[in-house]
């Protein structure tokens, strides 16, 4: 058998939120693959949420051999399911920008009636776009090269010589000092200013470096990769062209002239103008060589004079009055006018009348034209129209004759008040133009840190240009004067990277707010290819003649490119070099735009500098922000791993199979180029000490990014270099030497650098992404670590910033804890920085050179190696400037198959014979729990300044480890506690081994000895990498558990979507093993609990009401039927008075005081009958009975009677119906303060009877609470003691519907043949059936509880009018001592609703529960009480003691507060009569997509709650209650339920 090759697909999981967003924080996507191969992006988005209406997922990304185009998107159909996730795969080829959206029919407001016209099909909504960057795969000498192994290498082509000669001398050189990657400064043809960045073609080549074109720029390329290992980048400059550029001659639409761009006019005038009076400064009297302020002074003085004045800018502002008069009154004697109405301060009336100010107020809002932007003179006009028509009104309509000065007069008055604010526009900007002139002619000829440029002549202005004048005698006649007049590009202080500075909505030029580039003509790209065609043919094709011979893109000026520009250059290029490279030099100002630009064009790094550092804390904050993430990260990928088999696999072609590896998307950072200086920033000789060089390199080579440095800076250039006006050429020692060798010398750091850029290429090609950075005075430390192999390098770097002097410095000594060290060696950088050496350096007119300069050897570190840690010294010399690098391992980590894979393997095995209860205590276990189980021994882990963690088991610790994994957080206690010592891992360990001796939990002895093996092999690594390690083991086994959870339950549960497999885990969370809550007094089985901590142990865990509430969802609808049966059968055995206890205690002391339990209990049989296998036979099985048959006698546990006889399930089932039939009277055993010490004598007597006129059953008083509501006053200070807060007696409808539901069950069973009773014996001695019974309670249902509408129908209804508070509502109760209390509004209708749908009239029920919807439900419960009801109390306090009778001592339990159980039958009965007034498809997923939207809270609650369940309650509008139970059985089992219906019913 041929043996099957296994690969693997890297899937990126990629949920979308229920608004179609990316479920990642910044919505930033940036995906690195890892190899080379294809990967799979998988979008999760849940079933039925908002965007599955109608809805289509639309991807740009193409299909495998087609070409990708930005607006071309493939649609994949979001078909939607309730139970189910959907998922999109799609394989991912290439490296770019993508871009995903969707488009959904808004989902409609629920509504009690349909509109019957309303179209099935509604006009799609659109989400914005979002996008997913994903990154360019690079390679060099065949083998891939990840960015963070990038050490790219600046080089500006001018200074380089003679190609080939000099040119392969300085690339041999560059490669020899380890860089991977060169970037040239554009290598075209230079326009006339001679800067690199001033193009004067961008499809030539420099024809100095290459004469022979792309031949030579080939030749180049293909020597770079094969001679000297070194990819290529070059500048790609889209945003200008030089100024003397000869297609600016013939394509002047290319730029901003004044035919193009016409509202740049008044800036020329005013920049034309400055120029005139620059060239006669000294004709007209004013200094041409600035001294002092003064003499700045007086040159703005003319300015204004000779200048403003002159040039009457005004008229760009205002609008000309005597036209505009003329015009007026020209329309009006021909009847040419208009009178707007409907607008403001248009009534005629008062317009007749009122002030010129409201006159011109008029004129400016309905007859204002030319105010979108400046242009010519006196652009701004009053349309005559308008103006006309405000004649008319004044002085009526032309007759022949007219007072024509006094119109002209009234209409001069008008638009001269209008002129007005138009007139302090023009002040306002002109006061900013001379205010920016000031500041610049300071700036350039008398600041100190400015140019001092001297005198003013033509070639040096007073004032630099803003446009350049093209040659009309060299442009074709066709072209006017105004074409040829083109603006500079140039940048704008603080401007927004959006904005189109020479835009009609952008005054900077005006303003002379603009940094100009004299050299350089702004490109006018228009909004597409059909603004300026051949601008963007000629662009494209530079871009991809770039494309052609470069790895990379170095983006110039990127926050100037227009995004839609940029993005179509970038696809172009790609098209050509599918994995291109892209930086950019992004200067937005705002880190969220910097995303922008990053996530629309899919920029690979952002270039980011170490010289901008001001001080060593500064570099530090810079080293630490690139630096990769803290050393013991827990941030690790969730990778299946493992062989085959092991993760989920696809079916392969030619003996190939493929795994999954599945990674989430995570939130990442901008990717950063680090350099430690760039070819436009000037150098540490400069900005710092010379000496610096050595320490600054060191630190950026040490750093996770990509990073870069300058020809000049390992050589020490004394200066930056000049790009525009320098002609000399580099020297370098490195581009002379044969080879470099590692270590000191003269001539720069050529030698070290080498060394260091080998270290960064291996961190980066390897994945050394963890670092610790600490920064200590003038020093700076960087460990960087492999995160596996826990390999890495340690660099202790001495700044060396003005001041420091040649000392050492404070510097503490290093202790590495658990590691081990190899000094590599120990350096310090000399520089002769003296004026002398300047001088001398400077004066050499042919080459440019660096300071005299030598790395020597430094022997002052110490390096001691004790039993557990490695202990680094700096002794002797090590002044500014010196560097120790050292190569670290921790033996600990050394295992033989990797440490993080021998602890994350395995636990798959060991959990896969574990049963229910062994995974609750594996799990789960709250302190009351623990404690029980080990008689008081053990409790939950109590972390020093945290507290305990909720479960003694795994789910304890991982509440606490998703969340400091998420966040990386090393600081919080559980961590903190890890570092201090293993007492989490003792205990994990601990209890596990103590409880597996029992036989009960024998199964747990191959977890504890899992976790043990594991455990033991992270003991020894260092205590700080002990958080990583406890987090990846306990993860892994939780994880395992979980799915072994999962494993154990039915197809619905292990196929379902998140939120369902959490509520299906409560069920084991619920369900355990405990010694004082049995379901039995002798037999020790798992038992439910309420909830968790606060029902966990004891009397207080196991409730009746509470465990038929939950069953349905937490075990029938996971598939657990033995532990349903097992529950049935406890409670059937103690049914007495025809009742189930509502607490249970093990069957001991039952207390039979709650009205409904039995009700739930009957309908859980009667689910049961229908969900089980074989379900049916549940009613022939034999229960022993605690009490006799028939018999209210009560007796202890341990009386002979106990037990002795039994019964059939069908028997007790109907020994129940029969008792209440029959009427139920007693009081209950042992009534008085022993069993309850807060109820009044009246409350213990219980009272049930039937009313045969209408078939409902009756019972309770006002002094106990036999419903679910069952809270009772406690307060003797506020007189509650005894007084129930919601007695509910009489008819309480839940308990009407479910006798309903179980009357119609047991009719049906019967005419099936299946149940041996027809019916029962009414208390006189007849009897009824089954069926007429239902039926006696169906005919009268509505009249009793329904309220209706519209009062004129009280008549046919059960109602008393004045009480009604609110209409179109069930009764919550029929007849109570308290008539008023039948009419309140309460969420109980909706469990009716759900069980016995067909007691309510359709209309009437989608009624209530739309205005339920808008009254009742909060964010994740039910109000218990309408918020207009006068006893509305929506805070639960159970400590208030207070003297408000309402609430003291928790009396509003159930009077306001929002229950989550009540949210479950709710939104089943919302489903339920939703769909059954549905008749299509489209009408049948929008009744899902309701209950969908309503989930949201529930959903988020159980993902944030650190006991992984559904609280009890919460206050008004889903605030935390303090005194809520935080886990309650039935908040889950109520919303399984909902997902039980869902798939009953289906989607279609």
């Amino acid at each position: 058998m041929i043996p099957r090759i296994l690969t693997s697909n890297e899937v990126y999981i990629l949920p979308l939120k229920d608004n179609g967003a990316p479920d990642v924080p910044g919505e930033y996507i940036y995906l690195a693959p890892r190899s080379n191969d294809p990967i799979t992006i998988r979008f999760t988005i849940e079933g039925t949420s908002s965007i599955c209406r109608q809805g289509s997922l639309w991807v740009n990304i193409p299909d495998q051999g087609s070409e990708f185009r930005r607006d071309q998107f493939r649609e994949y159909k979001l078909n939607p399911d309730f139970n189910r996730t959907i998922e999109i795969s799609i394989p991912v080829y290439e490296a770019g920008a993508f871009a995903f959206y969707t488009t959904y029919a808004e989902l409609p407001e629920l509504s009690p009636t349909l509109n019957p016209t309303a179209p099935t099909q509604v006009r799609p909504e659109r989400t914005p776009l979002y996008y997913i960057d994903v990154a360019p795969r690079l390679s060099l000498e065949g083998r891939p090269l990840p960015l963070p192994a990038l050490s790219i290498f600046s080089v500006i082509s001018k200074f380089m010589g003679k190609y080939p000669t000099d040119w392969e001398r300085h690339l041999q050189g560059i490669s020899g000092r380890g860089y991977n990657m060169i970037h040239f400064t554009p290598l075209q043809v230079r326009g006339a200013s001679n800067s690199p960045y001033s193009l004067y073609d961008q499809l030539g080549w420099d024809p100095d470096c290459f004469p022979q074109g792309e031949k030579d720029v080939q030749q180049m390329v293909d020597s770079l990769e094969h001679n000297h290992s070194l990819l290529s980048l070059t500048d790609i400059v889209l945003n200008h062209t030089a100024n003397n550029s000869q297609w600016l001659l013939e394509h002047p639409e290319a730029g901003y002239n004044l035919t193009t761009a016409p509202w740049l006019e008044p800036a020329y005038v005013l920049d034309t103008q400055l120029l005139v009076f620059s060239s006669k400064l000294e004709e007209l009297g004013y200094p041409r060589e600035l001294q002092s302020t003064d003499d700045l002074i007086k040159v703005m003085d003319g300015i204004k004079k000779h200048v403003v004045s002159e040039i009457r800018l005004w008229e760009y502002y205002a609008l000309d009055v005597d036209r505009d008069v003329d015009t007026a009154i020209d329309f009006w004697t021909a009847g040419k006018f208009s009178i707007r109405m409907g607008t403001p301060n248009s009534d005629p009336e008062k317009l007749k009348e009122a002030s010129i100010k409201d006159q011109a107020a008029y004129l400016i809002q309905n007859g204002l034209v030319g105010n979108d932007r400046l242009g010519e003179r006196f652009r701004r006009r009053i349309d005559p129209q308008v103006s006309a028509g405000l004649i008319s009104l004044l002085f009526g309509k032309y007759r022949g004759e007219a007072d024509e000065a006094a119109i002209r007069s009234k209409l001069v008055q008008i638009l001269d008040v209008l002129n007005v604010p138009f007139y302090e526009e023009y002040d306002k900007e002109m006061g900013e133009i001379l205010q920016q002139l000031f500041n610049r002619i300071k700036y350039v000829r008398l600041d100190d840190h400015g140019p001092k440029l001297g005198p003013v002549d033509e070639n040096n202005p007073l004032i630099e240009t803003y446009f350049t004048r093209l040659n009309k005698s060299e442009a074709s006649d066709e072209f006017k004067p105004e074409d040829l007049v083109l603006v500079n590009n140039g940048w704008v202080w603080a401007g927004n990277a959006l904005v189109d500075n020479a835009g009609p909505q952008s005054r900077v030029y005006l303003r002379r707010e603009v940094i100009v580039w004299g050299d350089c003509v702004k490109l006018r790209y228009g909004a597409g290819p059909q603004d300026s065609p051949w601008l963007w043919e000629h662009m494209t094709n530079y871009a991809r003649m770039l494309a052609k011979y470069f790895a990379g893109f170095r983006i110039d000026n990127c926050h100037s490119t227009p995004l839609h520009v940029a993005e179509h250059i970038l696809d172009e290029a790609r098209r050509v070099r599918p994995n291109l490279y892209v930086v950019a030099e992004l200067f937005t100002g705002s880190e969220e735009m910097d995303y922008l630009f990053v996530k629309r064009l899919g920029l690979s790094s952002l270039i980011r500098e170490a010289m901008q550092a001001w001080s060593t804390a500064e570099l530090s904050r810079l080293v630490h922000r690139h630096g990769g993430r803290p050393i013991g990260s827990l941030e690790v990928d969730e990778i299946s791993k493992g062989g085959l088999g092991s993760a989920p696999t696809s079916p392969g072609v030619n003996g190939h199979s493929t795994r999954e590896v599945i990674r989430r998307v995570k939130s990442a950072p901008v990717q950063a180029l680090f350099m430690d200086c760039t070819h436009d920033n000037e150098v540490p000789a400069q900005k710092r000490d010379a000496r610096d060089t050595l320490p600054n390199a060191a630190l950026v080579c040490m750093c996770a990014s990509a990073t870069g440095s300058v020809m000049g800076y390992d050589e020490i250039y004394p200066k930056l270099v000049d790009l525009v006006n320098e002609t000399r050429l580099y020297t370098s020692e490195s581009s002379s030497a044969r080879e470099i060798t590692i270590g000191g010398g003269k001539g720069g750091i050529g030698g070290i650098k080498k060394l260091l850029n080998q270290i960064h290429t291996i961190m980066g090609k390897d994945g050394y992404d963890e670092t610790h950075i600490h920064h200590e005075d003038q020093y700076i430390t960087v460990h960087r670590v492999h995160p596996e192999s826990r390999k890495g390098y340690f660099l202790i770097a001495h700044t060396a910033y003005p001041g420091y002097g040649n000392g050492n410095g404070a510097f503490n000594a290093v202790h590495l804890s658990g590691t081990k060290a190899r000094h590599l060696g120990s350096w310090m950088l000399e520089v002769d920085a003296g004026e002398e050496a300047k001088r001398e350096v400077d004066s050499d007119k042919k080459y440019l050179r660096g300071l005299p300069s030598r790395v020597v050897d430094v022997p002052g570190i110490r390096l001691e190696v004790k039993s557990d840690e490695t202990v680094i010294t700096v002794r002797d010399k090590f002044p500014p400037g010196s560097i120790a690098l050292f190569e670290t391992w921790i033996p600990a980590a050394e295992h033989s198959s990797g440490l993080d894979t021998y602890v994350t393997s395995g636990a798959k095995d060991v959990m896969a014979e574990l049963d229910f209860v062994d995974l609750n205590f594996l799990l789960y276990r709250c302190d009351a729990e623990e404690r029980d189980g080990s008689s008081g021994r053990d409790g939950t882990y109590d972390i020093p300044g945290y507290g305990k963690i909720v479960y003694a088991g795994l789910q304890g610790w991982w509440s606490l480890l998703k969340d400091i994994i998420k966040d990386n957080n090393l600081a919080h206690p559980l961590c903190q506690n890890l570092r201090d010592g293993q007492w989490a891992l003792d205990y994990t360990v601990g209890r596990l081994e103590r409880m597996s001796q029992q036989p009960e939990f024998a199964g747990l002895s191959k977890p504890a000895g899992w976790l043990k093996e594991r455990f033991d092999a992270i003991r020894s690594i260092p205590n700080f990498l002990l958080p990583r390690y406890f987090g990846l083991v306990v993860r892994t086994a939780y994880k395992a558990a979980w799915e072994r959870g999962l494993e154990l339950m039915n197809d619905k549960v292990q196929s379902g979507q998140w939120f369902i497999q959490s509520l299906a885990m409560t069920s084991i969370q619920m369900t355990g093993l405990v010694k004082s809550g049995s379901l039995w007094p002798k037999k020790l089985v798992p038992s439910l609990a309420a909830g968790l901590p606060h029902f966990a142990v004891e009397w207080a865990r196991c409730w009746g009401r509470d465990v038929f509430i939950s069953l349905r969802g937490l075990y029938l609808g996971t598939g657990r039927f033995d532990e349903a049966a097992e529950h049935i059968f406890a409670f059937a055995s103690v049914l007495k008075h025809g009742m189930i206890p509502n607490l249970l205690s093990s069957g001991n002391l039952p207390r039979y005081n709650s009205r409904d339990s039995v009700w739930f209990f009957l309908q859980c049989i009667q689910d049961y009958t229908r969900y089980a296998p074989d379900g049916l036979s549940l009613l022939t099985r034999k229960v022993k009975r605690r009490f006799l048959p028939y018999d209210d006698t009560w007796f202890e546990s341990e009386d002979p009677r106990a037990y002795s006889t039994e019964s059939l399930i069908q028997d007790i089932v109907q020994e129940a119906m029969q008792r209440h039939a029959s009427g139920l009277k007693f009081r209950e055993a042992n009534a008085g303060p022993s069993i309850d010490s807060q109820m009044r004598d009246e409350g213990f007597n219980i009272e049930v009877n039937v009313d045969w006129t209408n078939g409902i059953v009756f019972g309770g008083n006002q002094f106990n609470c036999g419903t679910w509501m069952d809270k009772m006053g406690e307060s003797e200070r506020a007189g509650s003691k005894g007084i129930p807060g919601t007695p509910r007696d009489g008819a309480a409808i839940e308990i009407t519907g479910l006798l309903y539901s179980t009357l119609k069950w047991l009719a049906g069973l019967h005419a099936d043949g299946k149940y041996p009773y027809k019916g029962v014996t009414k208390a006189d001695g007849s009897e009824i059936t089954f069926s007429a019974w239902a039926d006696l309670v169906k005919s009268n249902f509505e009249y009793c509880y329904y309220v209706p509408v519209d009062k004129s129908e009280d008549g046919g209804y059960s109602v008393n009018s004045s009480i009604v508070n609110r209409r179109g509502i069930y009764k919550d109760l029929y007849r109570s001592g308290k008539e008023y209390e039948d009419y309140q509004l309460r969420p109980n209708f909706a469990i009716a609703m759900t069980v016995a749908s067909d007691l309510f009239h359709p209309e009437h029920a989608m009624g209530a529960l739309v205005l339920a919807d808008k009254a009742l439900r909060g964010p994740t419960g039910m109000a218990t009480l309408d918020p207009i009801d006068l006893n509305y109390r929506p805070y639960y306090i159970n400590s208030e003691d207070s003297t408000d009778f309402s609430t003291s001592k928790g009396r509003n339990y159930h009077q306001g507060p929002e229950w989550l159980w009540p949210t479950g039958f709710f939104l089943r009965a919302l489903l339920k009569f939703d769909l059954l007034r549905r008749d299509s498809q489209e009408g049948r997923v929008e009744a899902f997509q309701q209950v969908t939207r309503r989930l949201g809270g529930c959903k988020e609650m159980i993902k944030q709650s650190p006991w992984a369940g559904l609280t009890e309650l919460t206050q008004k509008n889903g605030q935390y209650c303090d005194d809520s139970s935080p886990t309650q059985a039935w908040s889950s089992g109520c919303l399984i339920d909902l997902y039980m219906d869902a798939a009953d019913y289906g989607m279609k």
